[in-house]
């Protein structure tokens, strides 16, 4: 890979809308949380530079293992990425499955109009691919394999736009399988009962429902710019307040706001906590060695080592189980030869 190419990989999230840390995502999030603190606030425009461009914040221990994790993730995905099962091939197989039962018809939908048929897709793609995003998310929060690793994540005490590449290798994993999962169910799908009329609203190629959760400051929930919304409108959409929620170290914040783009989810599965009345969030893990969240090589062997003390006692405690019943076991028979002898 020459230079240029190096450069490009780098910095491929940063020029691609696809992608929350586009530039132009990130120049509307510093437009947003300017306009929120001198007019929601009543913050100067000199004041509000100031808290937006924090450089405690920007340049914290937390903040720069932030910045560090980016780049050697990105070399990793460079190498794994090839390795994983891909769409095409989830794709390839819901498509052929559909085709395997009867009561399915091909193109039983086809008549459609176009417009109700890219309409539906559009909303369907989102919506699906959000709702296995709160799924895997609060899956990371409840299973503690899962959550040896994403509480990577959670370790930042400071907040940037990067802080959403601040997750270990093994969660980049889970989580590019669950999208290739998301989108390998949901776009054979349309195209077996919808036909070739199939296709996305777009804004620069990207589904317009995700162009306007990231062109709408979705990097502001990464950051200490905490924006609420109308109490009716976090029901329904989670608000960078809330995610900020998320990341709280206070018992009543505690697996809370799961979700991603949609607060319905949360809404609808008792783990909604509306930004109300918050109070002052500090951010970061209270069980996690302070320091910790700023040296590479903790963020990165530190889950391994407690994902192999979780599997030592899950496997200690089978093997235990399994010796009990077998000496259970042993003495009925044992009882069984004596009783018989007598």
């Amino acid at each position: 890979m020459d230079d240029i190419n190096l450069i490009d990989f780098f910095l491929s999230d940063f020029i691609n809308p696809k992608k929350r840390v586009f530039s132009g995502y990130l120049i509307l999030s510093i437009v947003l949380a300017a306009l929120w603190l001198l007019f929601i606030k009543q913050q100067s425009f000199r004041g509000a530079l100031k808290k937006i461009f924090d450089k405690k914040i920007l340049w914290s221990g937390s903040a720069k293992a932030d910045y560090k994790l980016f780049l050697v993730n990105r070399i990793f995905t460079f190498f794994i990425s090839p390795l994983l099962i891909s769409q095409v091939a989830i794709s390839t197989a819901i498509y052929l499955f559909l085709h395997s039962v009867d009561i399915f018809n091909q193109n039983l939908f086809a008549n459609t109009p176009t417009s109700v048929i890219i309409t539906l897709f559009t909303i369907t793609l989102f919506v699906v691919d959000d709702f296995t995003k709160y799924i895997v998310h609060r899956w990371m929060h409840k299973i503690p394999l899962l959550w040896a690793i994403h509480k990577v994540h959670h370790s930042a005490k400071t907040m940037t736009p990067i802080t959403v590449y601040r997750v270990h290798p093994l969660e980049g994993v889970l989580f590019s399988l669950r999208s290739v999962f998301a989108q390998g169910l949901v776009i054979p799908s349309f195209l077996f009962f919808f036909g070739n009329a199939v296709d996305l609203y777009t804004i620069v190629g990207v589904n317009i429902l995700v162009f306007f959760f990231h062109a709408t400051g979705s990097n502001l929930r990464h950051s200490h710019i905490d924006i609420a919304y109308w109490k009716w409108l976090e029901h329904i959409l989670i608000s960078p307040s809330q995610h900020q929620v998320h990341h709280s170290i206070a018992d009543a914040h505690y697996d809370k706001n799961f979700g991603a783009a949609l607060a319905i989810w949360d809404w609808v599965f008792g783990s909604l906590h509306l930004s109300e009345n918050k109070g002052d969030v500090v951010f970061g893990l209270d069980t996690y060695e302070s320091g910790k969240e700023g040296k590479i090589k903790d963020l990165y062997l530190d889950p391994i080592y407690e994902i192999a003390r979780i599997i030592k006692i899950f496997a200690v405690r089978i093997v235990s189980q399994a010796l009990n019943r077998l000496l259970l076991i042993k003495n009925l028979f044992l009882a069984q030869i004596k009783k018989n002898r007598s």
